[in-house]
């Protein structure tokens, strides 16, 4: 007899719900008493390309020590926050934890750096790389575990929330990603993946900074007053603390109020918008999901201290500044298996594997 668990949240009329999913690429018997986005969740959890994440650099690498974030526990935090947002606003909290859980699994060494590398080489092939779109691969290509099918056979709502979370597309302009709907909004679990993501790596990134000691917490107090505010507040009513504590306890509160805001901002949008279903909300002329224009303000500031004051901090550059070039590893069993995402054609490019940094010749 079928048992299903239901979502912790109770659902609202703009949640993505279950059984109006648009299904898997392959189809497959319901689970006994897993909902489809639990299976999704899982699925992600138990794939090589998660475990992988465990040696990718956020911002500081392991040469410093193993007490600082990585890309792993960077998703864990997200998956966090987007769990607590989406219960909060009525949202399918599952189908929110697997997209948060998946966000980041198609980013290669090196954080945003190897990145840029990476897209740099590919010019060279006529081609780019973007961490999304890769992701897109992994779980569709990638990864082997089941004997019906390649990849995870994820639902169509978690496929097209790993390339809708962070950007809108430009109908007709990538036509080999139709199927996913680009002249439509995503779900609200989707859209806010990326503002949880945010919130969740300004914080860590600044924990991280101090913890290093590479913090200048008099700068930090002059130029964010979202978190001057904060720490006020926080040494107002505790003088005689550590200053360690202190910093903790503020920064908490910064997340709380960068979550709080997108919270209580986004169901405003939605109440004003007047939506009633998510197909409303899919053909909604714009996002809804977001912060106030306030707290985005501040946001910024964050965000723009950290830029400045931290990831351009040469103590922690993770791809050396002599390097010429990336070779590409099992560059020609890799070009057999990579494959364009809704063809069967060879793609013109290899895949990238990892790196092999070299100093000039």
């Amino acid at each position: 007899m079928e048992r299903n668990i239901p979502n912790p949240s109770s659902l609202s009329n703009l949640a993505m719900r279950e059984e109006f999913s648009r299904g898997r690429r392959f189809h497959e018997p319901r689970h006994l008493y897993r909902t489809e986005y639990a299976r999704d969740r899982d699925r992600i959890i138990h794939a090589r390309a998660f475990r992988r994440l465990e040696a990718k650099t956020q911002v500081f690498t392991t040469r410093y020590s193993d007490h600082f974030r990585n890309r792993l526990t960077h998703t864990l935090e997200v998956t966090q926050i987007a769990r607590t947002v989406s219960t909060a606003l009525g949202l399918n909290s599952e189908l929110a934890e697997a997209l948060a859980l998946v966000h980041d699994i198609g980013h290669p060494p090196f954080g945003h750096a190897g990145e840029r590398k990476l897209n740099e080489l590919m010019q060279a092939h006529g081609a780019s790389f973007d961490h999304n779109l890769h992701a897109l691969r992994i779980v569709e290509q990638f990864e082997h575990r089941y004997l019906e099918f390649t990849g995870l056979n994820l639902t169509f709502e978690v496929r097209e929330g790993i390339i809708k979370h962070s950007r809108d597309y430009q109908p007709g302009a990538s036509p080999d990603l139709a199927q996913y709907l680009l002249d439509l909004r995503p779900p609200l679990e989707s859209q806010l993946i990326d503002w949880v993501d945010e919130i969740a790596y300004n914080t860590a990134d600044l924990d991280d900074a101090r913890e290093a000691e590479l913090l200048d917490f008099d700068l930090l107090r002059g130029e964010v007053p979202l978190f001057a505010q904060a720490y006020a507040l926080v040494d107002r009513a505790h003088p005689a603390a550590k200053e360690k504590l202190k910093f903790s306890e503020a920064l908490k509160d910064v997340l709380n109020a960068l979550a709080s805001d997108l919270i209580e901002t986004t169901a405003a949008r939605t109440k004003q918008s007047a939506v009633t279903s998510i197909d409303e909300v899919r053909r909604w002329p714009e996002r809804l999901a977001g912060m106030s224009p306030q707290m985005s303000a501040a946001n910024a500031s964050l965000k723009h201290f950290l830029a400045i004051n931290l990831y351009k901090n040469p103590a922690i550059a993770i791809i050396p500044s002599n390097v010429s070039r990336a070779s590409f590893i099992s560059t020609s069993a890799a070009r057999n298996r990579c494959r364009p995402i809704t063809n069967n054609k060879p793609s013109p490019f290899p895949v990238i594997s990892s790196f092999a940094i070299t100093s000039p010749a």
